[in-house]
């Protein structure tokens, strides 16, 4: 019976030649975006799941409350680590990690950056890093120990054996204990090198925040518990702990939470500590995955509806076919598999095609972005081969469903007898009827699936339409002050003086500036300041700056001046200058700049308690973050030696290339060891909104295969509808009728269900905008209806190109010679 099944659809593929090129054609192209998406999902789920006892792993998170604020952190408190291994009961293995590590090791004459962590004994044991040469147990355990990777030993000691070998970090010297296996792509964390943290508490010992319970920094805390213990019975442990601990502080509250070691990449978007990353590596949130599957399955079904629309408008060409089957004793379970089959053996043919897609698709997918060419490679793998073929099968049976459904209602008697003794003289019989009522229905059913798939097409075209508009705006939105030519150099830890007496003399360079971080990109530092009452404080947004970064970039005072003294010390920082947000949350001289200057302010954060600040200027507002966070109270502060430097240059060039050049042969003058680190602001706020872009993209992609899908559909059903009525189109010219007035009668129902969708589409998505994305972007601009009609209007055209181009065809036929046939 199968082989019956299968010689049956092979015989009906290749006798509906175009039919069978759209379905598969249709089908390939939207399986490539399912391929894709399960490559996707396979990478992602591979993360860490070479850690033994992976499922036993959790990092400890922490919830910060303070002042009204509150957010959620990867990082936590070392002392938290500390308390967890001395009271908590059913974990195994407790390991702290700090993340700051990132030094020039010297062996001999050689200078080489290495990246990595500190990180105590017990890390190797709670996560599974094969050591090549040393002993795991020992090797982190005295101070000054490192460990290499084997790609950073073979840099730094090429073909020698570099275990008991010293490295120079700094002044100091470091002796390797330990070769390990490069660290897995599929993981997230990813280093160079691990040092003992004994060294990192022996060099920080006269800082006294290090150890406070609410430092959180950099500092990561790993457990691994012990089988079958209850991980609520753990969680409530941690709750003791926070709750003692909390008693002490005032202002500041710290909560600890599990978080699963296989929950890291995709988990919940946890924010940045001050001083700190918000995460150690690659990272998804659900929600990008629930979008991304919701956008394949559009375009997927797209593809299924064109399937069912096409199978059911070919629906007479097959009742004979069936009327036989049942007549020699099919059923209708019989005839409902024949036809899935049917639709199995076109999914598996489009699977050979959506595969060769899905290979020239899928560097592009990578190139995307630089956090997508670190996040996965797309590899075959053969669990991944298993479930493309599964995925190729399901397609088949949800495509070929409605088909297959409706021709195992056929009875034997109405699909031999002509369908045209439905409407003879004498009036139907009862079954007739009934048939003809089914035969309604379906007629119903496909046009209600071409109104869904080209609602659904609209929706994605003018999703990427505004979208694309909302994103340049945004590029091109006025920040409250400028970055137009504006070279921002990482100094990568050099002193930033003889850079800025090199760059100086460049005719090319009009201004320059130091910054201890680069504003309205995403980065953000800050403390908590208090103004009269010494219970009311609001964290603050804070930029180091010299007194020539305002003038660069075009910052204006309305009240007071820019700094004056030049402090050598962050202690010795005592001005500050403030935007007018800040003024109005402390009411500072009543909203008035002019009486605000002179104020005292008390600052605090992670390296300073309770400093005393003067006001000495006032700033117009200026979106410190992104455009999607509103604009708040910020402080410029005094920027020292102390701390991390970007030099800020203003350029003027006719040949920006060239100067680009002279300013990386400064740099090598400066530092031979690190790559130039330069970046203009224009690009660094394009990057910024990479992951907006990248969306824009990968939704205008797939609105491209929507389209291209329902116009193969639209002009398969075209094809159709213009072959079965030849006769009459034939008459009416006959009768005198011209070739407009028959593109208009073949075009009317197509484009009425076209127009009921745009009446869905451009609705939905004005409203999908204007109260969900948009929501977020306080400062975006209205959708403007042209943005929405941009879509519909190429939908139009290219339905009255496959329309016209058909029935144009059909009316250049010699009636006489289609009546004669008929």
């Amino acid at each position: 019976m199968i082989g019956s099944y299968i010689k049956t659809a092979r015989r009906s593929l290749l006798h509906n030649k175009l039919f069978s090129s759209i379905n598969i054609i249709g089908l390939a192209v939207s399986m490539s975006v399912g391929l894709l998406l399960i490559a996707f999902v396979f990478d992602l789920r591979s993360y860490d799941r070479f850690h033994k006892n992976g499922e036993r792993i959790y990092r400890v998170t922490s919830v910060l409350t303070s002042t009204g604020d509150r957010g959620k952190y990867a990082t936590t408190s070392p002392k938290a680590g500390k308390l967890i291994r001395a009271n908590v009961s059913g974990v195994d293995e407790v390991a702290t990690v700090r993340s700051d590590f990132a030094q020039d090791a010297r062996v001999g004459d050689a200078i080489v950056p290495i990246k990595g962590y500190w990180a105590e004994p017990s890390l190797l044991r709670i996560l599974t890093f094969p050591m090549l040469e040393g002993n795991p147990e020992t090797a982190l355990r005295e101070p000054y120990s490192v460990v290499l990777t084997e790609t950073a030993a073979k840099k730094l000691f090429g073909t020698e054996s570099a275990l008991g070998r010293a490295i120079l970090f700094d002044t100091l010297a470091y002796r390797v204990t330990g070769i390990l296996k490069d660290v897995p792509f599929f993981s997230h964390i990813s280093f160079e090198a691990l040092v003992s943290l004994s060294t990192a508490e022996q060099l920080s010992r006269n800082d006294p925040t290090v150890g406070k319970w609410t430092s959180i920094g950099a500092n990561f805390v790993y457990l691994r518990l012990r089988e079958n213990v209850d991980r609520a019975s753990i969680q409530a442990q941690l709750d003791a702990i926070a709750r003692e601990e909390n008693r002490a502080e005032t202002n500041t509250k710290l909560q600890l939470e599990l978080l699963p070691l296989h929950s890291i990449v995709v988990g919940e978007t946890l924010r940045q500590s001050e001083g700190g990353p918000g995460s150690t590596g690659p990272h998804m949130p659900p929600v990008v995955l629930w979008i991304l599957s919701g956008l394949a399955l559009v375009v997927i079904l797209s593809a299924c509806f064109n399937y069912a629309n096409l199978s059911m408008a070919r629906a007479m060409r097959r009742f004979k076919e069936i009327g036989l089957r049942k007549a020699i004793g099919a059923g209708k379970r019989q005839v409902w598999q024949q036809f899935l089959v049917e639709a199995v053996m076109i999914s598996l043919a489009a699977l050979l095609l959506s595969f060769v897609i899905f290979l020239v698709l899928r560097p592009q997918l990578i190139n995307l972005a630089p956090e997508m060419q670190r996040t996965v490679k797309l590899e075959l793998t053969p669990s991944m081969v298993i479930a493309f073929i599964a995925f190729s099968v399901t397609v088949g049976v949800i495509a070929g469903f409605m088909p297959a459904l409706f021709f195992s209602k056929v009875s034997a008697i109405n699909a031999l007898r002509n369908v045209s003794t439905l409407t003879a003289m004498r009036g139907p019989t009862a079954s007739q009827a009934n048939w003809s009522v089914n035969v309604f229905r379906y007629a119903t059913v496909r046009r209600a699936l071409v109104v869904i798939q080209y609602t659904l097409t609209l929706i994605f075209i003018t999703t990427t339409a505004v979208g694309y508009v909302q994103y340049k705006n945004i590029l091109a939105f006025d920040l409250g002050f400028t970055t137009e030519n504006i070279l921002n150099i990482d100094t990568q830890g050099n002193k930033p003086d003889a850079l800025l007496k090199e760059l100086a003399e460049l005719p090319e360079v009009t201004a320059l500036s130091r910054s201890l971080i680069i504003t309205s990109v995403g980065n953000a530092w800050g403390g908590f300041m208090k103004y009269n009452n010494s219970q009311d404080s609001v964290l603050v947004m804070t930029n180091h700056v010299d007194e020539n970064y305002l003038p660069l970039h075009d910052y204006k005072l309305i009240a007071g001046g820019n700094f004056k003294a030049r402090p050598t010390t962050a202690e010795a920082a005592t001005e500050v200058i403030v935007n007018q947000q800040f003024l109005k949350r402390f009411n500072i001289g009543n909203n008035d700049p002019s009486q605000a200057i002179g104020e005292q302010v008390t600052f605090s954060s992670f390296r300073v308690r309770n400093r005393r600040m003067t006001i000495v200027g006032v700033m117009r507002d200026f979106h410190y973050g992104k455009v999607d966070n509103l604009v708040g109270p910020v402080a410029f502060m005094p920027w020292t030696p102390d701390d991390r430097a970007v030099v800020n240059a203003r350029l003027q060039s006719t040949d920006m290339p060239a100067t680009m050049a002279k300013i990386a042969s400064v740099w090598k003058t400066i530092d031979r060891v690190h790559p130039l680190r330069a970046k203009f602001y224009n690009q660094e706020i394009e990057e910024a909104y990479s992951d907006f872009s990248t969306m824009i993209k990968i939704i205008g992609f797939l609105s491209f295969l929507a389209i291209s899908i329902a116009s193969m559909g639209l002009f398969g059903m075209v094809v159709y509808t213009t072959e079965t009525r030849l006769k009459e189109i034939s008459i009416r010219k006959v009768m005198g009728a011209g070739s407009a007035s028959l593109v208009f009668l073949l075009s009317r129902s197509f484009l009425v269900l076209l127009s009921l969708s745009a009446l869905i589409a451009l609705p939905v998505t004005y409203l999908f905008f204007e109260t969900v994305v948009l929501k977020n972007f306080p400062y975006h601009t209205p959708v403007q209806i042209a943005e929405l009609v941009v879509g519909l209007l190429a939908v139009l055209l290219i339905a009255f190109v496959m329309i016209g181009s058909q029935t144009i065809k059909a009316t250049r036929q010699n009636p006489a010679d289609v009546l004669r046939s008929q």
